[in-house]
């Protein structure tokens, strides 16, 4: 249980380590506000800035704690007066040019999911949620009880679901600073009891007990009466204001207007939100502080294996495999686990061994379990105890192990799917190009079956040479690939598998696909290792030239690029280091349509979200999505990773300059927009805004970054993943708290129509095959029209507590075919009773959980701006950058 009896610090001198310096925050433009957030409130500090400043501040703890092997240890007075960030942390620790990207991923996760507690419709009116209209005992218990789910969750190997419940908590934690009068009071710092839930909360205001005087200002600075007692503002009408209570405040509070006008909360710097403006920054910094502790406190809860997990400390990826088990895949089976074996005893120890292991096997007519573990030994136990035995006709349930493998495997990871079938199970594509994309993992397959062989094993009747489109349509969503071999050369070409590992970027190609008598062109950068060219198909001849006109052709051994080995129609070419900066050149002439992809080893890579301006509500700032939706304005917004990493450390920093879009799969150039940089150039945040023209385009597109490194020669990276402008909003919320065995949980959905008339079919499906209901099946929306439903969702008395439940929706246009159906997403977890001991049974809470369209993306709603009550300025959208304040830990509890 998370303790309740002992104070907040109950510090020892080898875990407590206070910096020696003064605790001020730093001056606004340390912070970098949301654009949007600024037109408003111009140097507010946000929730993304206290979260993603205080997860910083206890991963330099743990990293002081815990030196690195083969390394030096960190050095405190090394970051001392520095802004923190991201990149440099990994630098130092893990090493020069250590990949930040999962890390920074995953503190977005908890940033947007915190932000979006104020723009949720299940949310951001709950005022327990927001420590509003002195609730705030129940406030506490909801915080508490968010806590406590985010430990179940990570200790469940759910990592999502657990930054959704931490993003939810420290939005209610950060709040408490904002909207209460603990600063007015002269707290110094943080309450000492807020996280604890056994501790009562003391001097509260009670219902009969005024607390504010009337004042007719923007500004009210003296508007609190004169007493000790712990009291908050009410917003809005729900509930409505008691006499003489204070309001939060604002010219969005309807309650702000009535007898005592005015308000105390101190959510931003402008008084128009914020009547108590003057204190925005002792407010931030206390919630700062108080951020630390709880960061401090679930990593003293999971240990820093657990922690680390649960943010993704780590330059390293996971590692998945889905495995065909019938009789013919013996030699495929083996090739994995030599790649297992491989990749666990090279990296065992070191900062680029994989952190989660997944492993699931199919065959017909079933798939799984999946198995999946943090322990490497348990990964090789349990994937040597596989054989390929019995079956071997065609085909077999791929889709649904490979759905089940998404549904367990780390965003931004690899999952590679070892058959020599076609799927059974087609129908499934489009749902599972969709989460891929929601997961925004790469599937790779290695198919051991020609697509145009006739022989081989058994089948149940004539299969279609198109059978394994799917499998195409999958890999080209996901930003992998398929290749085809024969058993005779599994084992060498499976050898991607540990290059896929050490995190490579695709580098694009122009054209994307190989076109008779062109070249392929693409750059190559200064900050690009270990580039690798691979050509997959029915090739006679091809020659790779390098820009001072040197060229190698496709014979096999040491040229004067780089090492070449050919594995039937698979050919490899691993370039040498370093490479020629500039523009290469491959030609390819060979039967048929060859495939042609370039790797490379870079720190330098972005992440991207698209957004929707929110500018008219109490919390203005843009709300962040996958992919756009049609008829809504859409900003792009994107965070380079790995800017640290130029050649020289006095170099300038690389920049990037504009995004490209183009067509998908042939590379037709849709636009090209500039990007515009927000704030200091050392934390790599740039946004875009997207002309409606560019997002009319039917079809997938990608996106592509063009700028220039610190010496002005080009850079160019592209997104791993295609986009789409998905055509209709799907909304799905989750029920109060985790699924609990033998009960049945309401789940919510909503449907929104921004672009034009939709008839829509409704389905939906849950892994695994819970019972599901649902009074919605089919609706009709207008332009800006949205429909509501309900369902019901029923666990089973033998369902297995820890377990996770995926939820789908699936609209679908009656009168346009070829507009591929849309997905929502909705993870959910078992969790049976808890001994005493151990956490506490999860409060009644509403969870809303950002939802996914096709292709996925995060969004719940956009149609009521802003929330009834809100936090500090809500933004929903930074870098991961921070100052070194305070690091806390927890000696015992």
């Amino acid at each position: 249980m998370l303790p309740t009896d002992k104070p907040l610090f109950h510090l020892g001198p080898s875990l407590l380590l206070l910096l020696q310096l003064q605790l001020v925050l730093p001056p606004a433009s340390a912070f970098f506000p949301n654009i949007w957030s600024l037109l408003a409130a111009p140097g507010s500090i946000t929730h993304q800035d206290l979260t993603e400043e205080a997860a910083l501040n206890v991963t330099l703890q743990l990293f002081l704690e815990q030196p690195p092997p083969g390394r030096p240890p960190l050095r405190l007075e090394d970051f001392l007066g520095r802004t923190l960030l991201a990149d440099n942390l990994f630098a130092a620790y893990f090493g020069p040019g250590s990949p930040s990207r999962r890390f920074r991923a995953a503190l977005g996760e908890v940033s947007r999911a915190n932000a979006a507690q104020d723009f949720l419709p299940t949310s951001r009116n709950d005022p327990d949620l927001h420590f509003d209209a002195e609730r705030l005992g129940q406030g506490r218990t909801r915080l508490v009880g968010a806590l406590g789910e985010t430990v179940v969750a990570a200790r469940a190997l759910d990592h999502t679901l657990a930054r959704q419940r931490l993003g939810a908590a420290l939005h209610a934690l950060q709040d408490f600073y904002s909207h209460s009068n603990w600063v007015e009071l002269g707290k110094q710092q943080p309450h000492p009891h807020l996280l604890w839930p056994r501790q009562g909360l003391q001097n509260l205001a009670q219902v009969g007990d005024p607390t504010c005087s009337d004042c007719d200002e923007w500004s009210c600075p003296g508007n609190l009466l004169g007493f000790t007692l712990l009291t908050s503002g009410y917003f809005g009408t729900h509930p409505s204001k008691p006499p003489g209570k204070c309001s939060h405040g604002g010219h969005f509070d309807q309650s702000s207007s009535q007898p005592p006008r005015g308000g105390i909360n101190k959510d931003s710097t402008s008084p128009g939100f914020s009547p108590h403006h003057m204190l925005h920054l002792q407010a931030a910094k206390l919630a700062l502080l108080a951020s630390i502790q709880a960061f401090s406190l679930l990593r003293s809860r999971l240990g820093d294996r657990g922690f680390s997990r649960l943010l993704d400390i780590t330059p390293a990826s996971s590692l998945s495999f889905v495995l065909d088990t019938t009789g013919s895949m013996g030699e495929e089976i083996n090739a994995a686990k030599i790649q297992a074996r491989h990749i666990v005893e090279q990296r065992r120890g070191g900062p680029m061994e994989p952190t989660h292991y997944v492993l699931v096997p199919f065959h017909d007519p079933g798939f799984g379990p999946v198995f999946t573990t943090s322990d490497p030994d348990s990964f090789w136990q349990q994937l040597n105890e596989i054989h390929a035995l019995g079956g071997g006709d065609e085909p077999e349930m791929c889709l649904s192990a490979l759905e089940l493998a998404l549904l367990h495997t780390p965003p931004l990871s690899d999952i590679f799917v070892f058959t020599d079938a076609s799927p059974k199970d087609a129908f499934l594509t489009n749902r599972v190009e969709s989460l891929t994309q929601e997961r925004r993992c790469r599937v790779t397959f290695l198919v051991t079956e020609d697509p145009s062989r006739v022989q081989g094993r058994p089948r149940r009747e004539v299969l279609s040479p198109l059978r394994f489109e799917p499998y195409e349509a999958v890999a080209l969503a996901s930003g992998g690939e398929v290749i085809f071999t024969k058993d005779q050369y599994i084992q060498d070409v499976a050898a991607i598998v540990g290059d896929s590992v050490a995190d490579l970027v695709t580098l694009p190609l122009e054209p994307p696909v190989v076109v008779p008598e062109r070249p392929l062109v693409f750059s190559v950068d200064g900050l690009l290792q270990r580039v690798t060219v691979r050509i997959h198909g029915e090739v006679s001849s091809f020659w790779i030239r390098n820009p001072a006109g040197v060229s190698q052709g496709q014979e096999e051994g040491e040229g004067p690029l780089g090492h070449t080995r050919r594995f039937g129609q698979f050919w490899m070419v691993n370039m040498n280091d370093p490479l020629q900066t500039g523009t290469w050149e491959i030609q390819v002439t060979a039967k048929g349509t060859p495939r042609v992809r370039v790797q490379a080893q870079t720190s330098l890579d972005f992440l991207f979200h698209f957004g929707i301006p929110m500018e008219d509500g109490p919390h203005p700032g843009l709300y962040p999505l996958t992919q756009p939706v049609a008829g809504l304005q859409t900003q792009l917004l994107v965070e380079v990773t790995g800017l640290g990493s130029r050649g020289n450390p006095g170099d300038p920093l690389p920049q990037f300059s504009h995004v490209v879009l183009r067509g998908v799969p042939h590379g037709a150039e849709l636009g090209r927009v500039p990007l515009e940089p927000m704030g200091p150039r050392e934390r790599g945040l740039l946004a875009a805004s997207l002309p409606p023209t560019l997002l009319s385009t039917a079809g997938p597109f990608s996106l592509e970054l063009i700028g220039q490194d610190g010496v002005g020669q080009g850079l160019h990276r592209a997104a791993p993943q295609p986009c789409a402008v998905v055509p209709v909003l799907l909304e799905l919320s989750g029920p109060p708290g985790f699924l609990a065995p033998g009960t049945e949980a309401p789940l919510s959905l909503r449907i929104a129509s921004f672009s034009g008339p939709q008839d829509l079919d409704l389905r939906t499906s849950v892994n695994p095959s819970f019972a599901l209901t649902s009074n919605l099946s089919r609706v009709r929306l207008e332009q800006n029209e949205s429909a509501w439903g309900c369902l019901w969702l029923k666990v089973p008395d033998t369902a297995a507590s820890d377990s996770v439940v995926m939820v789908t929706v699936t609209a679908t246009d009656r009168e346009a075919s070829t507009v591929p159906p849309t997905h929502a997403f909705l993870r959910l977890l078992v969790w049976g009773p808890a001994p005493q001991d151990q956490l506490p049974a999860p409060v009644h809470s509403t969870d809303p959980v950002l939802t996914t369209t096709s292709p996925a993306f995060h969004l719940s709603t956009l149609v009521t701006p802003g929330r009834a009550g809100g936090g500090l300025v809500g933004n929903p959208w930074w870098g991961t950058v921070g100052t070194v304040l305070l690091l806390l830990g927890l000696a015992s509890w």
